[in-house]
């Protein structure tokens, strides 16, 4: 799959040897390998074990997004001759993802791949799970970086947020009013590129003619996500665009414009995945939206986690590991891996991906 970048990072994405696959110990060992729950120095020359645990609990099941991401991490936990399980609740909210990570902690999974619906509320179940020797790492949606071991980010916060709103602005003739269909309330990555959209508004002369009259969420439920559209164009007739950078909530406003007198009246972009949007593109319901590929994202955070767990990295900012084929990282400040730059799609290279 072709990758076209827009952005550069402070992250590079360098290419790397691929990883040996060794034998190793996994959680419950009597002998401290320097594994997950220790607070062993990390050793780089340490080799990946084998025979991980893994799970990886979304935001919600039923999602593209994360099926693409768990594709991707149950193809590492493969090679690594582990286990894996894609587990979780079917709503977005924080409380439902409790039970899960008490159940997994209960398990003794060895790595939980966590993409939380709340920065707080999940924290005591997980450093319980912690203590039980179980690596987290999130990926997609951080927690505070005090109740997890790494966060694997798909792209910089703030790269993302002026991404969108450079989009926005081509497609309105940089002015107008614009609204944002985001996701859950307490998403911390959806309110991280929102603030970041807020401020160049408030800021950057060149967005001075565009106006944010609205930010509504659609829970990442496709038709909550339906009835917000509707509600933010019956409530605010001038509206020129709609930014959702949400994979469900972009789907489902696109499908309500495409039926809509608001067809091609009023652009539409956001964060969206090539198979959901290819129609809304060629019908001219879309004409342009971005994201980083789902399935890197989910494989970058079982290598994480499995570096993690063999003790190659703690967190610790200026470990460096290796990602099988995605190739060598660096662990950022705070304890962030960040996988790289997002694709714009558009009508002349959307053909080009299949995810």
């Amino acid at each position: 799959m072709s990758r076209k970048p827009i952005l550069t990072l402070a992250v590079p994405l360098l290419t790397a040897a691929l990883l040996a696959a060794c034998g190793g110990t996994t959680q419950g060992d009597d002998e401290d390998d320097g594994g997950p729950g220790t607070d062993a120095t990390a050793n780089p020359d340490a080799e990946i074990q084998t025979g991980l645990s893994f799970a990886m609990l979304p935001k919600s099941v039923n999602n593209p997004y994360f099926e693409a991401s768990s594709t991707g991490a149950e193809a590492v936990a493969t090679e690594l001759e582990g286990t894996y399980e894609y587990t979780g609740p079917s709503d977005a909210s924080a409380s439902s993802q409790v039970s899960y990570i008490d159940t997994l902690s209960q398990q003794a999974t060895d790595v939980i791949l966590l993409s939380a619906n709340d920065p707080n509320a999940l924290c005591s179940s997980l450093d319980q799970a912690r203590d039980a020797e179980t690596v987290v790492v999130t990926f997609d949606s951080d927690v505070d970086p005090g109740c997890r071991d790494l966060f694997v980010s798909q792209v910089d916060s703030d790269e993302v947020g002026l991404a969108l709103l450079e989009m926005t602005a081509e497609q309105i003739g940089g002015a107008g009013e614009v609204a944002i269909l985001s996701a859950t309330a307490n998403a911390t990555n959806q309110n991280a590129w929102i603030e970041v959209i807020e401020a160049e508004l408030d800021s950057n002369p060149d967005y001075a003619d565009i106006e944010l009259v609205d930010v509504v969420y659609g829970d990442d439920e496709d038709e909550k996500s339906f009835s917000e559209t509707q509600g933010l164009l019956q409530a605010n007739p001038d509206l020129s665009a709609i930014i959702s950078p949400t994979t469900v909530g972009i789907a489902a406003a696109a499908r309500y414009l495409s039926g809509s007198e608001y067809q091609g009246e009023v652009a539409l972009t956001g964060l969206g995945t090539p198979n959901q949007m290819r129609e809304y593109i060629e019908d001219g319901t879309v004409t342009e939206f971005a994201l980083w590929d789902p399935t890197a994202l989910g494989e970058l955070a079982a290598w994480t986690g499995a570096a993690a767990a063999s003790g190659i990295v703690t967190g610790a900012e200026g470990e460096t590991f290796t990602a099988g084929e995605l190739g060598e990282y660096t662990v950022g400040a705070d304890g962030v891996v960040t996988l790289g730059p997002p694709t714009r799609f558009n009508a002349d290279n959307i053909d080009e991906f299949d995810f």
